[in-house]
């Protein structure tokens, strides 16, 4: 089998790619270990930049996230039972965001690539990259119950921190900044129509809480806990009683319960892997960086790099210029570790530490007084929530 670029990874950075290249006249096939079922059902992100709803709609793949999805205007920052809005279009010069889940973008493009694109493979699992360093790098891959090649012009690895695409990457020539965190995130998902109209960070000195959503009748909310936590040592009734004690506001507001259908633990970590091109092969997405959730930015910031890739392939097609390819993995690391400053911020910010001080306490209040009382600290977290530029 021969393609242009072999890409690997049927999530949302992979799929995209796929359509951006598609619609740039360039032909892929895409191999994923996961059947379709697992792929249009996996829980992640549910938060799009203003820049990946437009990347979105330009690439044709936004019909029923615009028919469905929710705009946001704004989140609300809860602490010491006060309220605060950001208001991000009058920050941003009207920059917003929008709910819609990872799971329904994943499904909007798997249909276009079915219906229009390149060969999708599911159940076609990698199991080497070989040859970045020469001119027609190749994916060794199982499909099918037998081993198979493909051979391609380029290799984009989406296929997350455990694949075999950053494994390709030479260990001399890698380099790795971590942040493990110790807590986690335990997420539920319940049948109940939001409690609030915007997404509400909270900072507790129980720790942090996130009031989300899904759609208007799915409420989806987030607890710190204890890194190592299992979700089943919580009961639906002490996940709510929770809730209800980090979301509490002076002025009354009440949280509305539902059944939980769905409850998982997400741990956090922050982690770059440098650079992001090895010879042929591109790593995008998890598989060169992993922001924890608190920023809601992992999505957006693979979108951002299929989007560079997209680009320098197109100009290199159409001028012979390698100049763009070349710049693949510094244009993305600048947005990269701003995303990672962001989050790292936001999380600090939010989450308390099992060894905080009362200094520590003191500090994250005054973070967050400064926010509520300047406009330039407000607008700069108004800006790192709406995204950075894709150029």
């Amino acid at each position: 089998m021969r393609t242009t670029v072999g890409i690997i990874g049927a999530g949302p950075a992979g799929l995209l790619l796929a359509r951006l290249l598609h619609n740039a006249g360039i032909d892929s096939v895409v191999l994923e270990s996961r059947d379709r079922a697992y792929v249009e059902q996996r829980q992640r992100a549910g938060i799009l930049e203003q820049g990946t709803v437009d990347v979105l709609r330009e690439a044709g793949a936004a019909e029923r996230m615009d028919r469905e999805g929710l705009p946001h205007d704004g989140i609300e920052l809860r602490f010491d039972r006060r309220r605060h809005r950001v208001d991000f279009p009058a920050l941003t010069g009207g920059r917003s965001v929008m709910v819609y889940a990872q799971t329904e973008v994943c499904k909007d493009l798997i249909a276009l690539q079915v219906a229009e694109g390149g060969p999708l493979l599911f159940e076609a699992e990698a199991l080497a990259v070989e040859g970045a360093e020469t001119e027609s790098p190749s994916v060794r891959f199982r499909h099918e119950g037998r081993e198979d090649v493909l051979d391609c012009d380029y290799v984009v690895a989406c296929d997350g921190s455990w694949g075999v695409g950053r494994k390709a990457v030479p260990a001399d020539v890698s380099q790795v900044f971590e942040r493990t965190y110790p807590f986690g995130w335990l997420g539920i998902l319940a049948d109940v129509a939001p409690s609030h109209d915007e997404l509400v960070y909270a900072r507790h000195d129980r720790g942090f809480a996130l009031l989300s959503m899904r759609s208007p009748s799915v409420t989806r909310a987030y607890l710190q806990v204890p890194d190592g936590t299992d979700a089943g040592d919580w009961s639906d009734g002490e996940i709510w009683d929770e809730l209800d004690r980090r979301l509490e506001t002076a002025d009354g507001w009440k949280l509305e319960r539902g059944p939980i259908t769905s409850k998982s633990v997400t741990p956090m970590r922050s982690y770059v892997h440098e650079p992001m091109r090895h010879g042929r092969l591109f790593l995008a997405g998890d598989a060169a960086h992993i922001v924890p959730p608190t920023g809601a930015k992992g999505l957006n910031l693979a979108v951002g790099d299929v989007v560079t890739f997209a680009r320098a392939l197109a100009h290199r097609h159409k001028t012979g210029s390698a100049e763009l390819l070349d710049a693949y993995s510094p244009a993305c690391l600048r947005r990269v570790w701003q995303a990672e400053r962001f989050s790292y911020a936001m999380t600090t910010m939010l989450h308390r530490a099992p060894d905080a001080t009362p200094f520590d306490d003191r500090v994250q209040r005054a973070r967050l007084d400064r926010i509520t009382a300047s406009r330039a600290a407000e607008t700069d977290l108004a800006e790192g929530y709406t995204g950075f530029p894709l150029d």
